[in-house]
């Protein structure tokens, strides 16, 4: 079973996010901020992560940038999934490694698609 680590301040939004990856039949992890969520992939480095960009403690791309210099923190598909819309961002986000990009609000259609994309399906 794949396991993504959900990166979200919201605990609506992991929760949503939880329901739905499992019904896709991931196994998930969950943490409030990078800090926390930095520590998790050091004890197991998960197949996707879910992230946000607007994070206590570090922002999501503070966390993207440290999880690829970690020791196989290449390997996990990075899909950020906020509100920040701006084209700079987006960019400035699949610069620092993300595999992809999802807008909120979301739905379970738009999840699975952007898991294919990346082959996570």
């Amino acid at each position: 079973m794949k396991q993504c680590l959900v990166i979200d301040s919201s605990q609506i939004i992991r929760r949503v996010v939880r329901h739905i990856l499992s019904e896709m039949h991931f196994e998930i992890f969950e943490a409030r901020d990078g800090k926390e969520a930095l520590e998790r992939c050091r004890d197991r480095m998960p197949d996707a992560i879910l992230l946000d960009w607007n994070l206590q403690s570090i922002s999501g791309i503070e966390f993207l940038s440290a999880l690829r210099k970690a020791e196989g923190g290449n390997e996990p598909k990075v899909l950020f999934c906020t509100t920040e819309n701006d084209v700079v961002r987006i960019k400035e986000a699949l610069r620092a490694g993300a595999n992809e990009y999802i807008m909120k609000p979301f739905d379970r259609d738009i999840l699975e698609s952007k898991f294919s994309t990346v082959g996570l399906v």
